[in-house]
């Protein structure tokens, strides 16, 4: 059998990709189901973007907006320190930990019937293998603090965990080929949108960053040739796809030692439930995370 660090080229990126996929959709319940809403709001944290980033810093604990800032990399920094460091003020991340992982089990449960079934599945623990077994935590912070946060009892909750943890494993990545490429947050924010076509209202206002801020980063990507009046060019598309071809070589060592059959089975186990996820009208498409309805 063909293992995964024997591949190459597009069957590869073809895996990583798909599989960022399906943990993406299981991962991104947490931020749009009313249960962890109403879990944030019972902890103190009133609003989309205090428990998004109560929830999703949890694991870093008591942390500076600058450490968010840096790690989660695609916010304007006023909109970071409009709730960091007072999220911590509000909610102890360890609760904050507990009430994600609780709540987005039970919204999944509601959307996604079948994810019971799906978090006993054999590939499932393959996938809880590779996201906790030790080594390649360097550079990757958000990976790290998820992969140090228990492992709990029930099933569904240790199935949104094994995804989040990978999901921020290969987000760690994507960050360090953005700034390896040179691209502030802004400019990859521009040229995201520019080269998929997606609204700009769906990533700037929700990323916190000013029509200066958007403006000056257009002006940036002009001057470099990545985009030009007609949109994005020859050299940003082919530097878009050296940043998501990075993110996918840095995400496959978590998956050394699967082998093709493995992979297979995993994309499966988690088959059923995303279907049900993306029918359920939950999430929205276009969305700032770029995750589409299919693929």
């Amino acid at each position: 059998m063909v293992h995964t660090n024997e591949l190459r080229g597009v069957e590869a990126d073809r895996f990583e990709r798909l599989l960022w996929w399906h943990l993406e959709m299981i991962h991104a319940v947490t931020y749009f189901a009313p249960e962890s809403r109403r879990a944030a709001e019972a902890l103190g944290l009133r609003g989309f973007w205090r428990s998004y980033f109560g929830f999703r810093g949890a694991p870093l604990a008591r942390c500076s907006a600058g450490v968010v800032e840096a790690v989660f990399f695609g916010f304007a920094p006023s909109m970071v320190r409009q709730a960091i460091p007072d999220v911590w003020n509000r909610a102890d991340p360890d609760s904050l930990i507990v009430a994600r992982g609780e709540s987005v089990a039970a919204a999944l449960r509601r959307i996604a019937p079948s994810v019971d079934l799906a978090a006993r599945h054999d590939a499932v623990d393959s996938l809880h293998t590779c996201a906790y077994r030790s080594g390649g935590a360097g550079g990757r912070p958000l990976f790290a603090a998820n992969r140090d946060v228990a492992v709990a009892d029930d099933p569904v909750v240790r199935l949104w965990q094994t995804c989040t943890t990978l999901r921020e494993h290969r987000g760690d990545g994507h960050v360090a080929a953005w700034v390896a490429a040179g691209m502030s947050a802004s400019e990859a924010a521009v040229l995201f949108v520019t080269s998929t076509r997606t609204p700009r209202e769906v990533l700037q206002s929700s990323r916190g960053w000013t029509d200066e801020d958007w403006s000056s980063a257009v002006s940036s990507l002009v001057a470099t040739g990545l985009i030009a009046n007609d949109g994005v060019t020859t050299k940003g598309e082919t530097l878009r796809a050296e940043v998501e071809s990075t993110t996918n070589r840095l995400a496959s060592e978590r998956y050394v030692g699967l082998t093709a059959g493995d992979r297979q089975a995993c994309l499966y186990a988690l088959s059923e439930p995303v279907r049900e996820v993306a029918a359920s009208g939950l999430i929205p498409f276009p969305n700032p995370m770029g995750l589409p309805a299919s693929l």
